[in-house]
């Protein structure tokens, strides 16, 4: 048994030389692996875990240092901690320094194989899995947020970090957890989205409000603006405050015109009184604007309420077609001529145009 370390330590030596002989070497691995699997069977025990431990540290170590064989070693790392987990379910170390040792295993070791904290439920206990959570967060805490329009600062440490936190996280079904992981990247408007959705299906539909708010905020109307735009307004018509769904929309709108909100208020609000003043306010705030972006979307606002008049608002319609000819005097004439071209039929329409010297 003592002797396997050394078998590894001389199997791993200049694995990558041109000198190498890999195939003899990764033969006299796998036998280290196979033997391991024997003495789990024949003389399990706490020495048998320390010995795991250091080939595993080893077999870490190998994927770090080699260029060639680092998927094998890696797979191999993995089969080797698969039986450790084992050994520790039939041992039951000390659950505390478990805890530390996978802790340090993958802190140390960015390219180490993956942990399931599943694998070691019972050896950990929850004294052991209390440790494991306090120390892996009082190391991730205090990261640096990679902002809003930052590039991320993923270097080995802060990846290994942020793996053994999404771990923990899904192996507890933590939502703190979870959301602690998520807030520590707001580097785009659909991280603010993610925190915000684990958040409304957790039930925390005012935190969740928050997170839209300020993903807002950050995006600018751009991005991932339109789905947190969703997300409120489902979750305050879910709440009975149909003005607040309202008035999110209208501050997205007036932040970054948007034909898609501004449908979403038409929805809201189509068939109640409220529905021509806050139409006439936002296409005001069209003209005023007077934007390339402002203006597109006017006309498309145009077509809209073209294709879904009713009658008593055709002469509204055309009085912003008026409004549009003064806002983009020079494309003007072609957009009308396309506005024509698709009412055709509608003799009524093509009249009133006529009548307006349009």
């Amino acid at each position: 048994m003592t002797t396997l370390p050394a078998t590894v330590a001389s199997a791993l030596l200049e694995a990558d030389g041109e000198n190498g002989d890999w195939p003899a070497r990764w033969q006299a691995l796998i036998g280290v692996s196979v033997e391991l699997q024997s003495l789990l069977v024949t003389d399990p025990g706490p020495e048998l875990v320390g010995l795991i431990e250091q080939i595993v540290t080893q077999l870490a170590d190998g994927v770090a240092n080699s260029r060639r064989h680092r998927v094998e070693l890696a797979e191999l790392a993995h089969r080797v901690l698969g039986i450790h987990a084992r050994a520790c379910a039939q041992t039951r170390p000390d659950p505390v320094r478990l805890a530390d040792w996978l802790l340090d295993l993958q802190l140390h070791h960015p390219d180490a194989p993956d942990v399931s904290l599943s694998a070691y439920a019972d050896a950990l206990d929850d004294e052991g899995l209390a440790h494991y959570r306090e120390r892996a967060v009082a190391l991730f805490e205090p990261l640096p947020v990679i902002g809003f329009g930052e590039t991320g600062r993923y270097d080995r440490a802060r990846w290994a970090l942020l793996r053994v936190m999404e771990e923990l996280a899904e192996y507890t079904e933590d939502v703190d957890l979870q959301l602690l992981v998520l807030s520590k990247d707001l580097s785009s408007g659909w991280h603010y989205l993610q925190v915000a959705t684990v958040l409304r299906d957790n039930g925390r539909g005012e935190d969740a409000l928050e997170w839209v708010e300020r993903g807002l905020r950050a995006v600018g109307g751009r991005g991932a603006a339109l789905r947190l735009i969703d997300l409120a307004v489902e979750e305050h018509l879910r709440h009975g405050a149909p003005q607040r769904a309202v008035q999110v929309c209208k501050e997205a709108f007036f932040a970054r015109p948007n034909l898609d909100v501004y449908l979403k208020m038409r929805a809201l609000v189509v068939h109640t009184d409220e529905w021509p003043p806050l139409r006439a306010e936002l296409v005001n705030h069209l003209v005023q604007d007077g934007s390339r972006l402002a203006v597109e979307v006017y006309r498309r606002i145009v077509e809209v309420e073209l294709a879904r008049r009713g009658l008593e608002e055709q002469d509204l319609v055309v009085e912003w077609l008026e409004q549009l000819r003064g806002l983009q005097p020079d494309a003007f004439a072609d957009y009308l001529e396309h506005i024509k071209s698709r009412h055709v039929a509608d003799s009524q329409l093509l009249d009133e145009l006529s009548r307006r010297g349009l």
